[in-house]
């Protein structure tokens, strides 16, 4: 330390001072600001960054809200259509047991109608039966020429027992 006193020169350390200002004034007017200014646009770009990035969360944060909502009223749809089918399905079930039950009404009543019309049929073919029957009876009874009253009697309850039996 002694050498360093004895070595000290007051204009040098003056001449040194002066340039060491000059220096800072230098350094002050045309790199200091700069390096201010580009250390603000930095933070301003990291500011701008992180504004960026929670604008990007919020807005992730509205689309999955979005849709959940879209999903929750896709399935409503969903289940609502489904109720639809299902009572569309309910419906052409139901009109087709209707459908059923008149087809098979109308068919009995023309079975009814038929069987009435053959029943119809059937007594008329029975009476011409009979009525021919009558007549035969009555040919015989007049082509046979009987003296009394009882051999006539006879003949028609003899007649009359074969038909019966026939």
């Amino acid at each position: 330390m002694e050498t360093l006193l004895n070595d000290f020169s007051p204009g040098l350390f003056f001449m040194q001072i002066v340039i060491l200002i000059i220096l800072l004034f230098l350094m002050k007017k045309f790199a200091w600001k700069p390096i201010l200014n580009s250390l603000e646009d930095r933070e301003n770009g990291i500011e701008d960054a992180l504004q960026a990035a929670e604008n990007a969360r919020r807005e992730m944060q509205n689309l999955q809200a979005d849709n959940e909502k879209l999903v929750k009223e896709a399935r409503a749809e969903r289940d609502a259509m489904m109720k639809e089918a299902r009572e569309i399905k309910d419906k052409i079930i139901s009109d087709a047991k209707e459908d059923a039950k008149e087809v098979t009404a109308n068919l009995i009543e023309k079975a009814n109608a038929s069987i009435q019309q053959e029943k119809q049929a059937a007594l008329a073919e029975i009476k011409k039966n009979v009525a021919e029957l009558s007549i035969g009876i009555a040919e015989s009874v007049i082509k046979k020429e009987l003296s009394n009253k009882k051999d006539q009697l006879d003949l028609v309850e003899g007649i009359l027992k074969e038909v019966t039996l026939n």
